[in-house]
């Protein structure tokens, strides 16, 4: 497919969007999306679960997550449309059901993982001001995000990306700190290949991989802006492979930095006392950087990421809303903020509901570390996302809505990993806490009672001239 450089002309018909972004701006959208606040929050869990090698499960889960974007790169060629997964395996497997299910899991996973980094941004907190409780600072954290996001703060690309900037300079301290280091002569390398499972080392990469995993997410908020992308069949799939492997490396060299300087042992430690553990490499004091200005760093970090996760929350509700899969009162828009508020204030509960039960399970004497188990819980229903969608692309092949436009297609082989490697992840992470489907049960659940609202109460009637509905294509209920 030959995009014109000016219009958004895909295989489902014309669109109004102007096809601006480049190649290049799309590279640093993707490197910006996955380089988020991940490895300054779970950094210390995966060096606990693997040892001085933990390296070794950022580079193993970037792979995976590559393999992956090459899934969303086909796709996205072949349906250069804002809508992502949803839009790909209801395409693929024309079922309103599963459609949906893929739509709740994406937004459950969202939920989780804004619960996840709120709880690491009050450990960051903490080491600045310790006075009030962690839980106040967490709940806070979200309710600030979700006014923000009312106001209509977010849309400036300004402020997104001096966060990115600020993010992605902590990450560089760390990286010179690194340098230092080694520069002196005082690096041990033989910790890198140090495993700290007395079981198969397999397993032990499996563990951290699933961690880590985390922190390689995002890539896939790269396909909202497929309508926008200047001759995406030539540019999305460079511009993603290429963003995903520049995150990746960063985040090995990081890794490796992190175990030079202090060692696995201290970042687990850290991580098992509910400390911040980036945070030790910079006390090792090898450059004169304030722990207080690192920590305000990973803040930022961590705002970023959280930010955009609330503002996808209430945009999924706020579609489907529009859709008629939820009650319509989530479609709701305000007059002059311009912002779907209703949505927002459930979002904002829901995300609230997760740390407070957190909160009083821990307090019940429940061995429960909110950040992993919430991090897991995001990995699983993604992982389940990503392997429906690599079968959704092999599955589409020769479809004949694409059209005759040439399109990228990923290796067959490649896609086969991929998606072996994403059913092992899920199968370990269910194996290893399965109270992780209670969670995602419990976040889902949330779902299919608005769902049930829907069907009870709800309108079934779609405005006239409402554009088709991505489970009902025809537009019916």
């Amino acid at each position: 497919m030959t995009a014109e450089p000016t219009t958004s002309a895909g295989p489902g018909g014309d669109s109004d969007l102007k096809r601006s972004i480049t190649g290049r701006l799309l590279f640093f959208y993707v490197l910006g999306d996955v380089l988020g606040s991940g490895i300054y929050v779970l950094i210390g869990a995966v060096a606990a679960v693997v040892g001085g090698a933990f390296w070794i499960a950022f580079g193993v889960g970037v792979t995976v997550a590559t393999i992956t974007g090459l899934a969303y790169a086909e796709l996205v060629t072949k349906y250069p449309q804002a809508a992502g997964a949803a839009l790909y395996v209801n395409k693929a497997f024309k079922n309103r059901t599963l459609t949906f299910v893929v739509t709740i899991c994406a937004l459950s996973a969202v939920f989780a993982a804004a619960g996840s980094l709120a709880t690491g941004f009050a450990t960051y907190f903490d080491s600045v001001w310790t006075l009030p409780p962690a839980l106040l600072v967490s709940v806070a954290f979200i309710l600030v995000l979700a006014v923000v996001n009312y106001i209509g703060i977010t849309e400036s690309v300004v402020i997104n990306m001096v966060m990115t900037v600020v993010e992605v300079a902590g990450l560089v301290i760390v990286l010179a700190i690194g340098v230092v280091f080694v520069a002196r002569g005082d690096a041990d390398f033989g910790g890198l290949t140090e495993f700290s499972t007395d079981g198969s080392v397999t397993w032990a990469i499996v563990a951290g991989v699933a961690l880590a995993f985390f922190a390689m997410t995002g890539f896939e908020n790269a396909a909202n802006v497929a309508e926008e992308t200047v001759d995406p069949a030539k540019t999305f799939p460079k511009a993603l492979v290429g963003g995903m492997i520049c995150a990746g490396v960063i985040y090995v060299l990081v890794a490796m930095t992190a175990e030079l300087v202090v060692g696995a042992g201290t970042l687990a430690a850290a991580s098992d006392a509910g400390e911040p553990s980036l945070l030790e490499v910079v006390k090792a004091d090898v450059l004169p950087v304030s722990v207080t200005l690192f920590a305000i760093i990973a803040m930022v970090a961590i705002t970023n990421t959280t930010l955009v996760a609330v503002v996808t929350q209430s945009r999924i509700l706020y579609g489907m809303a529009r859709e008629d899969v939820v009650p319509g009162v989530f479609a709701k828009v305000h007059p002059t903020r311009r912002s779907p508020w209703v949505a927002l204030i459930l979002s904002a509960v829901v995300v609230v509901g997760l740390l407070v039960v957190g909160d009083v399970l821990t307090r019940l004497g429940l061995d429960i570390d909110l950040i992993t188990t919430l991090a897991n819980v995001t990995v699983l229903l993604l992982l389940v996302i990503y392997a429906l969608v690599i079968v959704s692309a092999l599955k589409l092949r020769g479809d004949p809505d694409t059209g005759s436009g040439s399109t990228f297609t990923a290796p067959t082989p490649l896609l086969a990993v991929g998606l072996v490697g994403n059913v092992v992840l899920a199968v370990y992470v269910v194996v290893d806490d399965w109270t992780s489907l209670l969670w995602c049960g419990g976040l889902i659940g949330v779902g299919l009672v608005l769902f049930a609202a829907e069907k009870a109460f709800g309108s079934r009637t779609r405005p006239p001239g409402a554009p088709p509905s991505i489970a009902d294509p025809t537009g019916g209920a």
